[in-house]
């Protein structure tokens, strides 16, 4: 039996009240949620955070947002796609987790304002994730980035995207990466699994939700598609260095674990790890969530380090 960390039953106690964001429009479900405010003496002294528009490639712009932790020197750069479901998220969402990570991690930070579904459904959000990637690494002397260790991270469909951009990376010889960090990613849409059966209401990501996030994203039809669930992916052992991150109690707790396994058995180094009494979402929710976030984003830089 799990025991919820207090914060996440607050958590889930303040979520009871009104309609669920699944039962109504994407436009009006991002009407209704708040941005997360940071609430923390934590916040890091960065030198610099910067939004810039980079071009992808049918022509439009997309923001992503530089959040750089020291001038003069060559800095590790780890690419960051928000969670969402695809469907909301934006830069502000994530924006206390990615000035924690660019801080501890003393690495220049990239997060990506991928536009999002329905109105821009797969494979847009991934063309965007992976533009910016390209982009990143051609501008990477600019930035003052160190090549050599380039990195993709995100939360949950973020984490889906950072890692399927992470194997077009290496299918179509693309920019070579240091390191993946997945934050409870969506690996595979299927909805079956005994952690869907065990959190799929009353845990903050119900199978519900999942099942309307994913038909805004794409047909059904595409839910095997690897790109969409790269659990299916046929050929991992060229990913780099792999780091999981899953929250105990969320329906994406054991495609998550199924990934880490597959990734494992084709030879990559990988690293899983369960953040106990935790639910999903928690790592943008910092005013709920501070001491974990800053405890995931310890971790992550321990790992990339």
């Amino acid at each position: 039996m799990i025991t919820l960390r207090k914060e996440a039953v607050q958590y889930l106690e303040a979520q009871r009240t009104g309609t669920p964001y699944y039962k109504v429009s994407p436009q009006e479900a991002r009407a209704m949620r708040t941005v997360t405010q940071w609430q923390s003496a934590h916040k890091p002294k960065l030198a610099s955070i910067e939004d810039h528009k980079i071009t992808v490639r049918d022509g439009e712009q997309i923001t992503v947002r530089l959040y750089t932790p020291v001038l003069g020197k060559t800095l590790p750069v780890i690419v960051y796609y928000h969670g969402g479901g695809w469907v909301y998220g934006n830069l502000e969402s994530v924006d206390a987790g990615c000035q924690l990570l660019a801080d501890q991690a003393q690495a220049i930070v990239v997060s990506v304002d991928y536009r999002l579904a329905p109105e821009y459904p797969f494979p847009t959000p991934l063309h965007d994730a992976y533009d910016s990637l390209v982009w990143v690494h051609n501008h990477m002397e600019a930035l003052g980035g160190d090549a050599s260790r380039l990195s993709v991270a995100g939360d949950s469909a973020g984490g889906n995207l950072a890692t399927v951009v992470a194997y077009l990376a290496t299918a179509l010889e693309g920019p070579s990466l240091h390191a993946q960090t997945l934050i409870y990613p969506v690996t595979n849409v299927d909805f079956s699994t005994v952690s869907y059966l065990a959190y799929g209401e009353d845990y903050g990501l119900d199978t519900q939700a999942m099942q309307w996030f994913s038909h805004h994203y794409t047909e059904k039809a595409n839910f095997t598609n690897p790109l969409v669930s790269p659990l299916q992916l046929e050929e991992v052992r060229n990913m780099p260095k792999t780091f999981i991150i899953a929250a105990e109690a969320d329906v994406l707790f054991d495609e998550g674990l199924s990934y880490a396994q597959k990734l494992k058995a084709a030879g990559v180094v990988v690293e899983h790890i369960t953040m106990p009494g935790l639910i999903h979402s928690y790592f943008s929710k910092m005013n709920y969530f501070e001491e974990a976030t800053i405890e995931t984003v310890t971790k992550i830089a321990q790992f990339l380090k």
